[in-house]
């Protein structure tokens, strides 16, 4: 592997076939795609995007709560995200008496705002490649584990160098499969609270029915605010601490977006693989797709039909069914655009040409490196389905996933049994915690799931890999799941918030029978060990050898083309993907324009159906016309898509407009599109995102909460 190719991968300089297509690191803009990014109508500078020396947009950009993007849009740290990147927080803070996820949430004053535990953003100080310091310590002729012991060692270091004297953090991240390094240097704040939210008739409309469908009208966003001790320095949470100051904060522009407009959005994309082998893709087509989609299935029509039953259940598993069906109905549409672009043939098509590339150039190490992938995906697609059954099916009963954290407990005897205060201290922690695990639990919707998850594990999985009690459940009751989950949920420990609170209560060695006889402890005891001893050595085995091939792969492939110019896969790590406001065509003979409005929301409008329904208030202000000073063309603009590169962790990333001020908030992809996390189809691939203007209407004439208006800095 020569270190030279590897140092100079990111500064190839011909565009890609689609210009469109891409997550770029912000740092190589200047050298990447500054021209590009200028020709497409950008009036700003790379400089003005990503720069250590001055305040950039970078710095108003934020991991919000590890798994989706927020911005800054006002200098008293207040925070824009989506409402479903919020609606756990805002679940949390639900209740019978203040039902936030239906009525929404407004601070009118500033001490209203309320407290998120746990909640945190991660602001950007710097990025740095770090890839010569750590190349440059790896020798062709280490082992794998030598290897990942010396970037181990490496990254630790340069982390400790890069914060030493700061209160920043560091984190050393792999790319390109591990051929290429960079440090992000970081700063989280930890009080961060919620501010702002529509009423789910508006920030869920549409609900799963309309989920990564275009045309849309959701107001998909919410607020919260960042705050910090009277140093501006990141503190936990505290009545004394005010609101942080922010180095960069986003102008909001009312200027609105025309077809060809220039966009660019700013976030952190979370997994994307566009440069695996046809065998991976068909690994992810025939195998862990369907079995996924049919697991969640069945697990939605349970909790679907709970939540319509009660609005104490529809609050309590309101976030649950949310984050279930978001996948869900993404790996639907990811594999009918897989079909839909031949993607399997099209890379064998590329393989057959990569092999007779190497053969020509004589590389031994190339020529039977796809083959060895081949053989490495059909050993582990056994061993991938069932692990799939053990994730979805069997740990999404919440009962036993529940009772499966409590193994420490016995690992803590099992190591010392003596040593009970260990034991006293996990049992309090487990006390502790354990009011928010029962909050939104219901013993009667968790058995019905039960008995699903059961019955489809013990279908579908090769017996190979049942679990013994799962065995001895199925025989004592014939079959008869039903039975068996009644039983369990009467004799557990874990279906009932008293009985386990009295158990952990002055816990002490001898209770670990307790435990230990427990009907569903025992079952998730079962399912760990046929884990453990069948199915993580030999599919962790297999994926290691995977890593090796891939790294290779990747490697191979800019050998292969070294004038194509790469973009590393998504990482969860800060990216900038740019393309301009179009709509597109879903079908034959069915366009989609590139904007809808409110007119859209009130014709979609049902009472009768819960995803459909509009808000009172709304429909006055429609009825009125009442838009305030965000209507065009005499109707309110709600969303809009454009060609930009987007994956899950773009959701609520701040949408841009040439001069850099915030025109959206980024929420979705087009059904038609979702493919794109492994398949770029420029023609059909779209990013959704809520109009601003929509959103500020809802803050200022819906919800009458002007004072976060006029903190904002508003380009008309």
């Amino acid at each position: 592997m020569k270190k030279s190719i590897l140092l100079s991968l990111l500064l190839l300089v011909r565009s890609v076939a689609f210009a469109d297509e891409g997550m770029w690191l912000p740092i190589f803009l200047k050298q990447l795609n500054e021209p590009d990014m200028k020709a497409k109508g950008m009036r700003i500078s790379a400089e003005d995007i990503y720069s250590v020396n001055q305040s950039s947009m970078k710095d108003a950009v934020v991991l919000f709560g590890g798994g989706c993007t927020g911005e800054i849009i006002s200098d008293k740290g207040l925070l824009l995200t989506n409402h479903h990147c919020g609606f756990s927080q805002i679940q949390s803070h639900s209740s019978l008496e203040n039902d936030y996820l239906k009525y929404g949430f407004w601070a009118m004053t500033q001490d209203q705002e309320l407290a998120c535990p746990g909640l945190s953003v991660t602001f950007i100080i710097r990025i740095e490649d770090v890839t010569a310091q750590i190349i440059g310590k790896i020798s062709p002729d280490m082992s794998e584990s030598d290897r990942e012991k010396t970037i181990k060692d490496m990254s630790g270091l340069l982390e400790k160098k890069a914060i030493e004297g700061t209160h920043y953090g560091a984190n050393v991240r792999p790319f390109f499969n591990g051929n290429q390094f960079y440090l992000f240097v970081t700063e989280t704040f930890k009080d961060v609270r919620m501010v702002g939210a529509p009423p789910s008739s508006i920030g869920k409309f549409g609900g799963d029915t309309d989920n990564w469908m275009w045309p849309r009208h959701t107001g998909d966003f919410s607020l919260f605010r960042v705050y910090a001790g009277p140093d501006n320095k990141p503190a936990e949470y505290s009545k004394d601490n005010v609101p942080f100051k922010p180095r960069h904060f986003f102008p909001i522009s009312l200027k609105g977006v025309q077809p060809g407009d220039f966009t660019m959005v700013y976030g952190f994309p979370g997994r994307t693989t566009q440069y695996i082998s046809s065998y991976a893709v068909k690994n992810t087509m025939e195998v862990n797709n369907p079995a996924r989609i049919a697991i969640r299935t069945a697990r939605l029509e349970i909790i679907d039909d709970a939540m319509r039953s009660s609005d104490k259940l529809r609050i309590q598993y309101a976030a649950k069914q949310a984050s279930i069906a978001n996948a869900w109905k993404k790996w639907q549409g990811e594999q009918k655009g897989l079909t839909r672009l031949n993607t399997i043939q099209n890379k064998q098509a590329f393989e057959k040409s990569f092999n007779e590339w190497a053969k020509l150039n004589g590389n031994k190490e190339y020529i039977n490196l796809l083959d060895q992938m081949r053989r490495q995906y059909e050993e582990l697609a056994p061993f991938s389905k069932a692990i799939d059954y053990i994730n979805e099916a069997a740990y999404g009963v919440e009962m036993l996933r529940y009772a499966a954290a409590f193994n420490k407990l016995e690992s803590l005897a099992s190591a010392n049994p003596l040593d009970e205060k260990a034991m006293l201290e996990e049992a309090n922690r487990l006390l502790n915690t354990s009011g928010g695990f029962y909050k939104d639990f219901d013993a009667t919707t968790d058995r019905k799931l039960f008995v699903a998850m059961m019955n489809m594990y013990f279908t579908e999985v090769d017996a190979a890999y049942h679990p013994s009690e799962l065995i001895n459940i199925q025989a004592k009751y014939k079959g008869d799941f039903a039975a068996g989950g009644s039983y369990l949920y009467s004799k557990s420990l874990f279906a009932d918030s008293l009985k386990l609170q009295a158990f952990l209560k002055g816990f002490s060695v001898k209770k670990l029978k307790q435990l230990q006889a427990d009907p569903a402890y025992k079952l998730a005891m079962s399912l760990r060990n046929i884990f453990k001893s069948k199915l993580e050595a030999p599919a962790g085995a297999i994926n290691a050898d995977l890593a090796i091939l891939n790294r290779k792969y990747m490697v191979a492939q800019m050998e292969m083309e070294p004038t194509k110019r790469f973009y590393p896969d998504a990482n969860s790590t800060l990216r900038v993907a740019y393309g301009q406001v179009e709509g597109y065509e879903a079908a034959d003979a069915t366009y989609y324009n590139h904007m809808t409005t409110i007119e859209g929301i009130m014709q979609k409008e049902n009472p009768a159906v819960e995803e459909f329904e509009v808000p009172k208030k709304l429909k006055e202000l429609y009825a009125s016309r009442d838009f305030g000073d965000y209507a065009v063309n005499g109707t309110l603009p709600v969303a809009f898509v454009a060609s930009n590169h987007t994956t899950g962790g773009n959701s609520g990333s701040p949408v841009l407009n040439a001069n850099g001020e915030l025109i959206g908030t980024n929420f979705d992809r087009v059904w038609e599109g979702t493919m794109s996390d492994i398949d770029f189809d420029p023609d059909k691939c779209r990013n959704i995102s809520l109009d601003v203007r929509f959103t500020l209407f809802v803050i200022d004439k819906f919800a009458g909460c002007k004072r976060l208006v006029e903190e904002m800095k508003i380009v008309k």
